[in-house]
């Protein structure tokens, strides 16, 4: 996809890609997101273990995000952020969700909380699809928003370092 800026901003064709994008995750409409992907996709994002290839393991991980929240929404930051350059896109997003669901790997049980994460996705393009995809957010914070790693500055965080000192101490026997 060649991306002309105008002085006016993004170009409309990325503009409605961009669209088009964000309306398949609110719908986790697996079948939309892969008309927006290469078939030779490869997906990075914190909450995997390793990138996933190809259009199906897309559409998986799409499904076990929802499984997990059924609710996840979503929405570009105001104002919405987008950069391009030739091939490469830089698109800002905002994500809330419930944990209602099990979020497998590595099987963390739901929480109830809400999840409000601020990140960016880095596509780089192929002929008009997101041939890589590479996703930016603090996965500390979402940790800490599901109860999974205690509160900054806690007990508990005192705790768990106490603990990680030991371990490494012990390692360098």
């Amino acid at each position: 996809m060649h991306v002309d800026e105008s002085a006016a901003g993004v170009a409309p064709e990325l503009r409605e890609f961009a669209e088009r994008y964000e309306a398949a995750w609110n719908a986790c409409d697996t079948d939309a997101m892969a008309e927006l992907v290469t078939e030779d996709i490869v997906w990075q994002d914190p909450a995997l273990p390793a990138p996933a290839r190809g259009v199906r393991e897309v559409q998986e991980f799409m499904r076990d995000s929802f499984r997990a929240f059924p609710d996840l929404h979503f929405s570009e930051p105001d104002p919405p952020a987008m950069a391009a350059s030739g091939e490469l896109v830089l698109w800002a997003w905002h994500m809330e969700g419930t944990h209602r669901g099990v979020i497998d790997p590595p099987g963390f049980a739901p929480t109830g909380r809400t999840i409000r994460v601020d990140g960016v996705d880095q596509w780089s393009m192929r002929d008009g699809r997101i041939a890589r995809y590479r996703a930016f957010y603090d996965m500390n914070d979402l940790a800490r928003q599901l109860g999974i790693v205690p509160p900054a500055g806690s007990r508990a965080e005192r705790g768990m370092v106490a603990l990680q000192r030991l371990q490494a101490r012990l390692a360098r026997r």
